[in-house]
């Protein structure tokens, strides 16, 4: 890869988040892989030198954890088991990261976050601030998913996309995922000998969807391919580019820099602040299922109105996030709710003149505003 942005030197990305998985940090037996995680700090601390903000999302809290209590499978086992660990292994984990970032006279912060956090507006703009002030303040902020008191129904279960998130909080111009892959291939490449790496991608399509791989090749984390496509989806909605590198090297920027292996996705227009939220989302409370003309009535940037939509599924109030979905299945915006489900579902297919009649009063012009809603 010759791309300018290989290696997301300091002098053309401001402010970057740096994704570190489990399989990178921790050895099979428990302990952290100290060498190499000094070495990228030693990165870390030259580029912050040169004028970049760094903002760390570390996995490893579980894996370290299970191995202080001799947790079987990782610590994994159960969710009890899990949350147990990450307690216990949360600190290790700082620890190691605040003494290591401490040799170079660099303050180090712990971020504990969860799906929630970042979900809800509100939370998500705190997150926000403080992220921007520690970074500002050329503090190198330490986030992971606070794993102790999350459950399968409100968390990330990936760091991958947490990073994208963060960087979208942080206003970041560029995140990238060190992996236990060096990139986005057009097969696995553990089981086809004659996939090929990607470089660059421009515009994540189905084409490149298809490329995902669900598998992670170390076992002991959570993410595969399909995890790292939806955070470049994310990152890259939210106007920063994103890479996927190998960390299986020392140093891996400068290796990154140096040999120019390993897949950039390249950032899209930036959103305004709230789009921008809405369109990194995770989780959503209903959706809309729209016609033809709506569909294409969307595209043009107009508001969604009752009379375009065909049904719709879930339960969400008025302020909701829902998202929208075209006839063929596929999300194709998603936007807050200007109606209840109960409402909504008396209302759809009806004309604006139908509407008043039905629910009385001076109803919403729009089921979904285009001031509330984002194109996916």
């Amino acid at each position: 890869m010759t791309d300018a942005l290989t290696g997301f030197p300091p002098a053309a990305i401001r402010r970057i988040v740096i994704k570190v998985g489990s399989a990178l940090l921790v050895a099979p037996d428990g302990s952290v892989r100290r060498d190499w995680l000094t070495s990228l700090v030693d990165e870390i601390a030259a580029r912050r030198a040169d004028g970049q903000e760094i903002i760390v999302v570390s996995s490893g809290a579980i894996a370290l954890g299970a191995r202080r209590l001799g947790l079987a499978k990782g610590g994994r086992a159960t969710l009890e088991d899990a949350q147990a660990a990450a307690a216990v292994g949360q600190i290790a984990l700082s620890q190691v990261w605040a003494d290591l970032l401490a040799g170079h006279d660099i303050p180090a912060a712990q971020m504990l976050v969860t799906l929630g956090d970042l979900e809800d507006r509100r939370r998500y703009l705190n997150a926000s601030a403080t992220l921007d002030r520690l970074a500002g303040l050329g503090v190198v902020p330490v986030v992971n998913e606070n794993d102790s008191v999350a459950t399968e129904e409100i968390r990330f279960g990936d760091n991958d996309r947490l990073a994208a998130r963060i960087g979208q909080a942080a206003g970041a111009d560029a995140v990238v995922l060190l992996s236990d892959i060096d990139g986005l291939y057009t097969a696995n490449p553990h089981s086809n000998p004659d996939a090929i790496l990607i470089p660059l991608v421009e515009k994540i399509d189905a084409a490149v969807l298809a490329m995902g791989d669900g598998n992670s090749a170390s076992g002991m984390g959570s993410g595969g391919m399909i995890s790292k496509l939806q955070a470049a989806q994310i990152a890259t909605g939210a106007g920063a580019h994103l890479a996927i590198i190998s960390g299986r090297v020392d140093a891996p920027l400068g290796h990154w820099q140096s040999s120019g292996r390993g897949t950039l996705f390249r950032a899209s227009a930036k959103r305004g602040g709230r789009k921008g939220w809405l369109a990194g989302r995770l989780t959503v409370k209903g959706k809309l299922s729209v016609d033809a003309g709506a569909s294409e009535a969307l595209r043009k940037g107009r508001s969604l109105l009752p009379a375009g939509v065909t049904a719709t599924n879930g339960s969400y109030a008025r302020g909701d996030v829902i998202d929208i979905v075209g006839p063929d299945g596929a999300v194709i915006a998603r936007g807050l709710a200007q109606y209840d489900s109960q409402d909504a579902e008396r209302i759809i297919g009806k004309r604006s003149a139908e509407v008043a009649g039905l629910l009385g009063g001076t109803p919403r012009a729009a089921m979904v505003h285009r001031s509330y809603m984002v194109l996916l």
